[in-house]
């Protein structure tokens, strides 16, 4: 049993008890959230329900943590000039839990 769930704009193929990490959410570890996007599911991998757009069910999940993704170097130069530019970023996630599929 899976479903394709729209988070923040990215689409995740789910189960229950799977830990995925989605874009940063506001709400604390522990908390208890729905996502009512649900694109498709399917209950036996044979046969399909594919929403249009959406299909009335929910996806619930508790927020394990916090936790920010590895360092990815931004780094500009122009040549003979001078020029250099060195940045970094760390994109944030959250880890989150599926607990069912409703």
């Amino acid at each position: 049993m899976f479903a394709i769930v729209n988070i923040k704009g990215k689409q995740y193929r789910v189960s229950e008890n799977d830990r995925i990490f989605v874009p940063k959410l506001k709400e604390e570890a522990g908390a208890k959230v729905t996502f009512g996007d649900v694109l498709m599911y399917s209950k036996d991998d044979k046969s399909f329900k594919v929403g249009e757009p959406n299909l009335s069910m929910k996806v619930d999940a508790t927020v394990l943590g916090h936790v920010k993704d590895d360092k990815v170097i931004v780094f500009k130069k122009k040549k003979r000039k001078g020029y250099k530019r060195t940045k970094g970023h760390r994109q944030q996630y959250t880890e989150i839990e599926i607990n069912s599929i409703k």
